[in-house]
């Protein structure tokens, strides 16, 4: 009896941390995070990817003004790895990123969220973000070696307690690649195509090699400013390999470099004291009953649907909306599942019932926008 008395005593003590997870919307400067959670861990969540933006753009000094409402990021967040296959249809994944002209989105597993390093859905989802920044920013397409290093380099962060931000920490995520992987040689990053070995195969170390060579450029004082003059070689004219060997010298004695650097017992990073960084204020919401119920439609869509998903998607809208008719953020999901099905007429009307309830229906003007476009074509 007292080991039941103990466990019903334990149980009632979680009872108001289950109360308090539910789904809730973020929603910041840059960023807007769906997530069934606690009010706290949504809102450090979104804090977080607040403050890894601000600390790109500090270190790359960027300016770029705030995105309107519409191409802010969503990042949904969802139960587990194996919802995040199911949406991807992929079994070797662990979180996506979907760039669109109308508002990327990204689906991740549940992150614990905490200071220090974060876990490897934060990760993956930093390094994505670090794609949609740094592709934001140039005007110049990057080599694959390049995009990838930088977005490993940038995603092997830090958040101290005191608000700062650490960049460039070791991949350490990346550890058992570099150790047991097939090696990529300095000259496969720069010239794939020389060497007739595809430098993404599943069974090399392609993106910790990336993020080593990216990293070494960033941090060995003899090599400063080196990276630079390979993106603007290329941006010259030159071909990736010829800007290379004239920014790097020697390849080979560049790899023999970065074969010592790798076993370095400590790396260099950039740390960000908090003064540094800039955000500005999260408003976190509960959903709505309507809003919560309509979700997995939401995700489907955002996701992406073919004509077949489309048909069987905007009939469980329907029926939801039928139970919530005067929930806007409903008939806005509703107005998406419609367009995503053909149907334009009733994706304007849906989005018309929506911005008359709430003009703030950031998603309703984009799906009408949509079908106006398409029955005027």
């Amino acid at each position: 009896m007292r080991l039941l008395a103990l466990a019903l005593m334990a149980w009632a003590a979680l009872l108001p941390q289950i109360a308090q997870a539910a789904w809730l919307e973020a929603s910041s400067a840059h960023f807007v995070v769906y997530a069934d959670d606690s009010e706290r861990d949504i809102r450090q969540f979104a804090e977080q990817l607040e403050r890894y933006h601000s600390a790109m753009a500090y270190v790359t000094a960027t300016q770029t003004e705030a995105p309107s409402p519409s191409n802010r990021v969503v990042v949904f967040v969802v139960r587990n790895e194996r919802e995040i296959r199911r949406l991807a249809d992929n079994r070797n994944i662990g979180g996506f990123y979907i760039p669109r002209a109308g508002g990327s989105v990204a689906f991740v597993p549940r992150v614990e969220v905490r200071t220090g390093q974060p876990d490897l859905s934060m990760i993956t989802l930093l390094h994505e973000y670090a794609h949609h920044f740094l592709i934001s920013g140039s005007n110049f397409p990057s080599t694959r070696w390049l995009g990838e290093g930088a977005a490993e380099f940038f995603a092997s962060a830090e958040f101290t307690r005191e608000g700062g931000v650490g960049l460039g920490r070791p991949a350490l995520h990346r550890g058992g690649e570099l150790a047991f992987a097939r090696n990529v040689t300095v000259a496969e990053l720069v010239d794939p195509a020389a060497t007739g070995r595809d430098p993404l195969s599943a069974n090399d170390a392609f993106y910790g090699k990336s993020w080593l060579l990216y990293h070494y450029l960033m941090f060995n004082p003899e090599r400063q400013g080196q990276l630079r003059a390979y993106v603007q070689g290329m941006a010259g004219g030159k071909s990736s390999r010829e800007a290379a060997e004239q920014a790097f010298g020697s390849l080979a004695q560049l790899e023999r470099e970065l074969q010592t650097y790798l076993k370095r017992p400590r790396m260099n990073y950039l740390a960000l004291k908090p003064e540094m960084i800039r955000i500005g204020p999260i408003a976190v919401r509960p959903l709505t009953a309507g809003e919560v119920e309509i979700m997995a439609v939401r995700i489907r869509s955002r996701r992406g649907v073919d004509s077949e998903e489309a048909a069987t998607l905007v009939v469980e809208a329907r029926a939801v909306a039928a139970r919530h008719p005067g929930d806007p953020g409903v008939l806005a999901a509703l107005a998406e599942a419609e367009y995503d099905a053909g149907f334009d007429e009733p994706a304007i009307a849906a989005a018309d019932a929506a911005l008359a309830l709430d003009p703030a229906q950031v998603n309703a003007y984009v799906q009408k926008g949509y079908a106006l476009f398409r029955r005027a074509a």
